[in-house]
């Protein structure tokens, strides 16, 4: 069953058509990052200095998500202050957060008290001081210093539960390993909705020392 974000990326997708497949985003620019381990579905990365565009929404992981990915779809396509349209990276990030702000596919959601963040990377071709300034005020633009990364793989259906499931195996990884996680975990989706759910990429993402 469908989620309220998965809907909305439907009606996105169904919009930008270039760079998506029945089988997902596969053409769509990524966040740039060198894997330094890998480790059947676990791996840890070097993210590079990103650019991104980001939202606080305090409601539930649903209804969160669905209002969060609109407004940073608006501000792609064109809701900001140049008009500018800005082609959508992967993957989209979602992940719980610690505080309010004043997500190359991803879209990054967090949560913030009782609500969630979501984040927009931003190709790589901007900088903080040429990225197009957002006409929503809920929507910030920020420079990301790169971070060293901890991910686990997974497939099915994008939920709260199934995020926490691969947390759970992620920080049970990173004991093993010796890692210390420096944040929570963010949930990275990089298919449209419409993917087989075993054919899907998800990923759990937790930033370490």
């Amino acid at each position: 069953m469908q989620t309220d974000l998965e809907c909305a990326f439907i009606g996105l997708l169904s919009v930008l058509g270039a760079g998506c497949s029945a089988f997902g985003i596969r053409t769509a620019e990524e966040a740039r990052y060198k894997a330094v381990v890998k480790e059947g579905r676990f791996q840890v990365r070097e993210y590079a200095d990103a650019v991104t565009a980001e939202t606080v929404v305090d409601e539930g992981y649903g209804r969160a998500g669905n209002v969060a990915f609109r407004r940073l779809a608006g501000y792609i396509f064109g809701n900001n202050k140049s008009r500018a349209k800005i082609a959508m990276t992967a993957p989209v990030l979602q992940q719980k957060a610690s505080e309010k702000i004043p997500m190359t596919a991803p879209v990054l959601q967090e949560k913030s008290g009782q609500g969630w963040r979501m984040t927009f990377v931003l190709p790589a071709k901007y900088t903080l001081q040429d990225a197009p300034e957002p006409s929503d005020p809920t929507v910030v633009i920020k420079a990301e210093k790169g971070r060293k990364v901890a991910v686990v793989r997974y497939s099915g259906w994008l939920s709260a539960a199934s995020m926490e499931r691969a947390a759970a195996k992620l920080r049970s990884w990173l004991e093993q390993k010796k890692y210390k996680a420096v944040s929570e975990p963010r949930l990275a989706a990089y298919d449209p909705p419409w993917t087989v759910p075993f054919l899907r990429r998800n990923e759990v993402h937790i930033d370490i020392e």
